[in-house]
């Protein structure tokens, strides 16, 4: 069942935005009348993908008719929770934000829900608590499609490294279990060394030039998301193995985002696939269901008319999981899942100005 009746009031909206390409721009956003203000809060500054959120959700609230009031957390929990402070202070009607540490965030959400005001939240949910809506793509479908990837390219046997994210998020959780549950099942000959690594790119490299020296026979490595791109193609330089796909030294790697320099590398041969999450969508859903939400619109669990499905992940919190993509060289299909090609044009990494 497609969602027609709650979602055909804010078509036209939807209809607008569907019409937006994205271009540059962070910042607040003045609108004039009574056009609603909104608070987003940047979870960080410091990855490709996230400044290409930011880039994107300006824009986005221009198109929906929204003012906008914007800070950043900086991967800080008592910092969101004072810039949530600021937004109840000036007078938002709905809060946007990409809590990391999905189980501290509950009290913030208690003291919003307090005020009446909606909060929906982006790429993550709350371990507690309610929110109006989940904007998210499906993490456990990220460490799948990996596995799947990497057991095809080893035919089932071999090493691989999984360079973590925080498992204090249920991003980091949801992938680093769903690798490790499908490796298990489908392929058990590959031994999984996984790697804690708090999304940072530095401890990333260093784990894993630690594991490249013990290990030598590693051909594989998978990155929960881009932080650890860098650094990965450093480690591999320096060991000898930043060589193609057809070479017999080749390590092949996979990585979660899809932001421009992971498609670029994979075109280049220097890394061989990616999860290519929606920073658009995450941006355009988390203003679209806030206005909603001021609007007072409700939504059901089922499939949506963008190609995603809302699912009810338990009582009182739903979560529209949007499509992510595998990206890779060839747009192949690897363990039965299909892939598009990396400069396929439909990939917001390809089309970030």
């Amino acid at each position: 069942m497609r969602l027609r009746t709650a979602l055909c009031s804010t078509a036209s909206a939807l209809s607008a935005l569907a019409l937006l390409s994205a271009c540059g721009g962070s910042g607040d956003v003045a609108t004039s009348g009574d056009a609603p203000l909104v608070g987003v809060d940047y979870p960080r500054s410091d990855t490709d993908f996230w400044n290409s959120y930011i880039k994107y959700t300006p824009d986005y609230a221009k198109q929906l008719g929204l003012g906008l009031k914007t800070t950043n957390s900086q991967n800080d929990v008592a910092k969101l929770t004072a810039n949530a402070q600021t937004f109840i202070s000036q007078g938002v009607k709905g809060v946007a934000m990409a809590p990391q540490d999905t189980a501290a965030i509950a009290p913030t959400l208690e003291q919003l829900a307090a005020k009446k005001i909606p909060v929906v939240t982006v790429d993550t949910r709350p371990d507690t608590g309610k929110v109006y809506m989940v904007v998210r793509a499906d993490n456990r479908a990220y460490g799948e499609k990996a596995c799947k990837y990497l057991g095809t390219k080893l035919g089932g046997k071999g090493k691989v490294v999984m360079l973590q994210g925080g498992l204090d998020s249920i991003n980091g959780r949801d992938r680093t279990e769903a690798f490790n549950d499908c490796m298990k099942k489908d392929y058990p000959g590959i031994t999984v060394l996984g790697e804690a690594t708090n999304w940072d790119g530095a401890v990333a490299a260093q784990k894993l030039q630690t594991d490249l020296t013990a290990h030598p026979d590693i051909k594989g490595v998978y990155m929960q998301s881009s932080f650890a791109l860098a650094g990965t193609l450093q480690v591999l330089k320096q060991k000898g193995l930043l060589v193609g796909p057809q070479d017999p030294k080749h390590v092949f790697v996979v990585s979660n985002d899809g932001i421009p320099e992971e498609l670029k590398s994979i075109a280049a041969g220097k890394i061989d696939a990616t999860v290519s999450q929606p920073a658009d969508l995450y941006a355009k859903y988390a203003l679209y269901y806030l206005k909603a939400a001021i609007d007072g619109k409700t939504f059901k669990p089922g499939r949506t008319d963008h190609d995603s499905t809302i699912v009810q992940v338990r009582d009182g919190l739903l979560e529209d999981q949007l499509s992510a993509p595998l990206v890779t060289a060839d747009g192949g299909t690897y363990g039965g899942v299909p892939s598009l090609k990396s400069d396929d044009t439909s990939l917001w990494g390809n089309n970030l100005g």
